[in-house]
This record gives C-alpha cells, sequence and structure tokens, in this order.
C-alpha cells in the first residue's frame, strides 16, 4: 500500500515544477511535460521514489539510527521544525552552520557550552557575581546559540541520515553529507542535480503545502521505525533506550508502547483464568476410581473378622456337654 496517494500529491502541488529556462537537464527524465513556460514533474516516478525514501529512513531507525531534518528556507522552517519534534528527531531550520557534520566535534562543544548558559539566571545580578554587561553579553550569546542549534542540541554524534528541502539552497548541508558518506534523501525540482542526492523525490521543494506533505511522510517512517526498533525489545529496555547516544525517545512513543504492555499485562490473568477452572475438571475423573474400589475393600474384610468368632461359637457348646 502506498503512503500517498496520487491525489494527495496533486492538491499539494508537488507536480509543479520550475520555469523551463530554470532545469536541470538531468532531471529531464523527471519531466512528464511543459505547460505555460512551466515544467510538469512525472508524479508516478514520484510516488515510487517516495516507497522507496520512506522503507529506508523507516529500516534505518529501526537498527537504531537517527534522521537529521535540515530546511532553512522560509517555507520549509515551520514544517521541518514541527515534523522533527513530532518523531523527537534533530532539526536545522535557521542558517546552517559551516562544518555541523565535518566538524561536529567542534559542534559538540558549542552544545555545551549553549547548555551551560541555559543553567544561569541572567535577571539575578547581586547573586550571580557578575556585571549587568556581562549577563547582557551572555544572554545574547545564549539567545544566538539556541536559535542556531537549539534542533540538534540531543544529537549525541552524526546522523545516519539526513532529509533535506531544497538541495540548491542547502548545497553546504549536501556537500558535507557527501564527505562523510550519510545517505541523503532530498526533495528535487526541476533546478536541482540528481547525482548529489541517494533517494531521491521529484516534487516542488517551494511550496509550502508540498513541502509539508513531504516531509510528514518522511516523519511517518520516522515513527513506524521507532515502533519496530522498541517491539524488538522488551519494556524496560524500551525505558532505557536512547537515540544515538542521548536521544531519548519521543514521548508519543513511550506512552504508546506503556500502553502495549499494560495491555498484554491486562490479558495475560484473563488467559490464565480459563486454564485454572478446566484443571479441576481434568483432576475430578482421576480422584472416582480410587475412591470407588475401596468401600467394597472395607465390606471384604469385615466378613472375614466375623469368621472367626462363627467359629468359635460350635465349639463353645461341644465343650459345655462334656462339662
Amino acid at each position: 500500500m502506498a503512503v500517498v496517494t496520487m491525489r494527495q500529491l496533486l492538491e499539494s502541488g508537488v507536480h509543479f515544477g520550475h520555469q523551463t529556462r530554470r532545469w536541470n537537464p538531468k532531471m529531464k527524465r523527471f519531466i512528464f511535460t511543459e505547460r505555460n513556460g512551466i515544467y510538469i514533474i512525472d508524479l508516478q516516478q514520484s510516488l515510487a521514489y517516495i516507497d522507496a525514501g520512506y522503507e529506508f529512513v523507516k529500516t534505518t531507525v529501526a537498527r537504531g539510527g537517527t534522521i537529521l531534518f535540515v530546511g532553512t528556507k522560509r517555507q520549509a522552517q515551520e514544517p521541518i521544525e514541527e515534523q522533527a519534534k513530532r518523531v523527537g528527531m534533530p532539526y536545522v531550520n535557521q542558517r546552517w552552520l559551516g562544518g555541523m557534520l565535518t566538524n561536529f566535534q567542534t559542534m559538540h562543544q558549542r552544545l555545551q557550552r549553549m547548555k551551560e548558559l541555559e543553567t544561569v539566571d541572567f535577571d539575578d545580578v547581586a547573586g550571580s557575581n557578575r556585571t549587568k554587561k556581562e549577563l547582557l553579553q551572555m544572554r545574547r550569546e545564549y539567545a544566538k546559540l539556541s536559535r542556531t542549534l537549539g534542533g540538534i542540541r540531543e544529537m549525541g554524534r552524526t546522523p545516519s541520515a539526513v532529509w533535506i528541502v531544497d538541495t540548491k539552497k542547502e548545497h553546504l548541508a549536501v556537500d558535507e553529507a557527501k564527505k562523510l558518506g550519510i545517505p541523503i534523501i532530498a526533495i528535487l525540482d526541476t533546478n536541482c542535480d540528481p547525482d548529489d542526492v541517494d533517494f531521491p523525490i521529484p516534487g516542488n521543494d517551494d511550496a509550502i503545502r508540498s513541502v509539508s506533505l513531504l516531509t510528514r511522510v518522511i516523519a511517518d517512517a520516522v515513527a513506524e521505525g521507532l515502533i519496530a526498533r522498541g517491539g524488538a525489545k522488551t519494556g524496560d529496555e524500551v525505558a532505557g533506550e536512547e537515540l544515538g547516544g542521548g536521544e531519548p525517545l519521543a514521548e508519543w512513543e513511550a506512552e504508546l508502547l506503556a500502553s502495549k504492555a499494560a495491555e498484554a499485562e491486562a490479558a495475560a490473568p484473563e488467559a490464565a483464568a480459563p486454564a485454572e477452572a478446566a484443571a479441576p475438571e481434568a483432576a475430578a475423573p482421576e480422584a472416582e476410581p480410587t475412591e470407588v474400589p475401596a468401600s467394597p475393600a472395607v465390606t471384604d474384610e469385615a466378613p472375614a473378622d466375623e469368621a472367626p468368632a462363627a467359629e468359635a461359637e460350635p465349639a463353645e457348646k461341644a465343650a459345655a456337654p462334656a462339662e
């Protein structure tokens, strides 16, 4: 079953490409036709590529991987943040800082600095032993770090794959991912280069509805992978599991797994009750044969005890005349 329908793609405008003068000839195989100076993308191919990307993301997450959501253009900022938070994955929806992947050690140090600043009370001048100017500078530093690195604050290592909206705008992210051999799943408009992407999804990367739909599909694949990962473990292991060495499970996933465990525990006593009720019934026939022979044995022994007494009476009568 397809994860998205042709009707949904049409309603979201996924089939609209760029103007014919703004295109990459490598995208020719994904173009269906041209209309009013605009290329129309072949949605039949888009559906097949969406399914391939969905399965890859689901398998990657089920094996313990993480997906980094990247989209800094205005149309993609809100969908990227919303869907990434929904499934507990890291995201970048502001400015991409050079070296976020290739120089992750330095990025990790900046993340630690941001977490240190979170513990500072910027309004407590007297208790902080700092001047107002120092606190103001620290507040501005924290605001800048939170804006650019807030989405990856729990990312303890480089991601297993990257979801990118508009590979032309996010060329730095594409270059760094390719340099590290990180698989890239991305929306490819008619002006993009398909050679840069491992799992392309031909579609419109400028319309908000198109970006929202495709990002939601990738987030759904992540959610399914998380459930598959949790289903292979016990409740205690799932509760303590972390994504990427420091990314806790999303709240919705923990609640879902907890409810499944509660249902399993509730079903166990119900299954045990019929078995307990059937046990006495099965044991009853075994007790009857032991009791039935017991009564004849008692009756057979009673005449045996009385027989000597009956034999003693004629002996006494015979002894009486002799006296």
